[in-house]
């Protein structure tokens, strides 16, 4: 029997909010859209693989990265939306599980990254993430690395998703945040995410910052100090990366002996 003054009809509300991050919905898109993404997927594939072997890679921090897989842990990385083309280059070929989302751009986005080398999991912080994240524990568990395009998949820019500190916490799994600045690039002033494509030939630098690592056990409280802590890690290495090609030699040098510490 229904509470008193409720309405018999109305869905329950917990059950739609868990709907709503579990199942996956395709959005209806016209039939011009849908020509689109075949199409703007073929020719994200041959930019990325025309630029990408002209970059010239400076890496900092990749330690952080090696120590955890010398445990043979697997890690959850984070990264803003704005470096997805040269990170889709550098980390190429390694069957890195990415969180992809189903709305037009994620759409021809996935026919892009899988063919360099990257596995997909349905869902976003808007639609079927909980689905995601299912997908991407089981993924750890099978030893593949698994990554987030922190912002998105629309903002707001340079804000960190609680997705990673979830699943760090559900699996145990380190999270890796990192950047990559590049020395000549073009930047979409109007896109929300300020995406950047490199020109050929540039130099780019990836700094990695050390791991967050979230307790099995931890609690609210220690999830918002870590979610903190993830952001300002994601926070720093932008700064670093973006600002690299500005400075000076003897500044450059000084920030990789910090880095190599």
């Amino acid at each position: 029997m229904p509470e008193t003054g409720s309405d018999p009809a109305a869905p329950n509300s917990a059950t739609e909010r868990m709907n709503l991050h579990y199942d996956l919905v395709y959005p209806e898109l016209s039939r011009w859209r849908r020509m689109q993404i075949p199409l703007i997927g073929w020719l994200g594939t041959l930019l990325v693989g025309a630029i990408g072997p002209t970059l010239r890679f400076e890496v900092l921090g990749y330690r952080h990265y090696e120590s955890s897989w010398a445990q043979k842990r697997p890690v959850i990385s984070a990264f803003w939306h704005r470096s997805i083309f040269p990170a889709i280059w550098w980390w190429r070929n390694r069957r890195v599980v990415v969180m992809n989302t189903t709305n037009f751009d994620g759409q021809w986005t996935r026919r892009v990254i899988e063919r360099f080398g990257f596995w997909t999991a349905q869902g976003s912080s808007s639609r079927g993430g909980l689905r995601g994240l299912v997908v991407m524990a089981e993924r750890l568990a099978e030893g593949h690395d698994v990554a987030f395009t922190i912002d998105g998949p629309r903002g707001p820019r340079y804000v960190a998703k609680p997705g990673p500190v979830m699943l760090a916490r559900k699996t145990g799994h380190p999270i890796m945040v990192f950047h990559i600045g590049v020395e000549r690039g073009h930047t979409f002033e109007r896109s929300w995410d300020l995406f950047q494509v490199p020109c050929p030939f540039s130099r780019a630098v990836m700094i990695i910052a050390p791991l967050v690592r979230v307790p099995t056990d931890a609690d609210r409280a220690t999830m918002e100090r870590k979610q903190s802590e993830m952001q300002g890690a994601l926070e720093r290495v932008k700064d670093l990366a973006e600002r690299w090609f500005a400075m000076t030699e003897a500044e450059r040098e000084r920030i990789r002996r910090e880095w190599a510490e």
